[in-house]
């Protein structure tokens, strides 16, 4: 390895990952859904929040729909 590098010589590129990269977002959830996932992180040595991301990308690629549990307002 060089001690140092002069970047001036270097390419710029765009980022071949920019498409994929997540976004940040808050949510807000039931205590019991994140113990659930939190519960399961610590089973399967995945962070929580992979699993939520899966679990959400699941659902989308099955075309699943949510089932609302609250009741309209008249």
């Amino acid at each position: 390895m060089r001690k140092e590098y002069d970047l001036k010589k270097m390419k710029l590129v765009d980022n071949p990952y920019a498409e994929k990269l997540k976004k940040s977002v808050a949510v807000r959830l039931d205590a019991d859904v994140v113990d659930y996932f939190k519960k399961l992180s610590e089973q399967t040595h995945v962070a929580y929040q992979t699993l939520v991301n899966d679990s959400l990308k699941s659902c989308k690629e099955q075309k699943m729909t949510p089932k609302p549990i609250w009741k309209k307002s008249v």
